[in-house]
């Protein structure tokens, strides 16, 4: 367990050792060792093209890492060792941009259900779209929402599976503020009343602020600190975190 700002976080659900990803040559991420703890928020900032991204696919096991390892609740995952099916079920993520079916809000929730065969759907899926406030529009296609909307959407989609882990990938990236809140909201419901691990990709320093218990910063694929909100904010220890944190980098 690790103890944050007073609140008790559970043992590590990831560790993360001498991982590379290589594209063409490009080597875009280099992490030697990375913790995430159980029903904690982690929010990882950076410039666009850092590595931030790539990092997430590889926590949800969608692609290989050239070299070392993740290892998820016990298990590893590495060149040639795929995770799972039940573990990789454990995992789901949201990305930028809202990824619906083009049928209604109450299809699109229901469709990882239908996937793994659940037959209690419907108190699931009414129960998802309460907790983002969308039951309203659940006959509604997908394809007429607002862009906030379409995100809830995909939040609910995301949640009704029960995962242990909630990955997101700059969710808030295309929105107003009203509905940055409103996705900020949710997701610290989420985190509190489900204790789901959150993985937070942002370059909104603003936003992992408010959210996170801790954050780290990636450039050019190397974590170059990780420390709890407070400290990582208000007294960094790399000076290139405190560059990031003022705007002051050039990238």
């Amino acid at each position: 367990m690790r103890i944050i700002e007073g609140s008790i976080l559970g043992d590590p659900i990831y560790q993360v050792s001498n991982l590379t990803k290589t594209y063409e040559h490009n080597r875009v991420l280099e992490i030697q060792k990375l913790e995430i703890f159980k029903g904690e928020i982690f929010t990882l900032v950076g410039p666009s093209g850092a590595g931030k991204s790539t990092f997430l696919r590889l926590l949800n096991f969608l692609e290989f890492p050239n070299t070392g390892k993740v290892n998820f609740a016990g298990s590893v995952f590495e060149q040639g060792q795929e995770m799972p099916l039940h573990l990789r079920r454990r995992v789901t993520m949201v990305f930028q941009r809202p990824m619906l079916l083009d049928r209604s809000v109450w299809d699109n929730v229901t469709f990882g259900l239908r996937l793994r065969g659940e037959k209690d759907a419907h108190r699931k899926v009414t129960a998802s779209l309460e907790e983002v406030g969308l039951t309203h529009l659940a006959k509604k296609r997908a394809r007429t929402l607002s862009g906030g909307e379409a995100q809830r959407v995909s939040l609910a989609r995301a949640m009704v599976v029960e995962p242990d882990v909630l990955l997101l990938d700059e969710p808030t990236a295309n929105l107003d503020p009203y509905n940055v809140s409103l996705i900020e909201d949710i997701v610290r419901k989420i985190n509190e009343h489900h204790q789901t691990t959150i993985v937070l990709v942002t370059h909104n320093v603003f936003q992992a602020k408010r959210l996170a218990e801790r954050v780290a910063l990636i450039l050019n694929g190397k974590i170059i600190e990780v420390a709890d909100v407070n400290k990582f904010f208000n007294n960094p220890e790399d000076e290139r975190t405190t560059a990031f944190i003022n705007g002051d980098m050039v990238y």
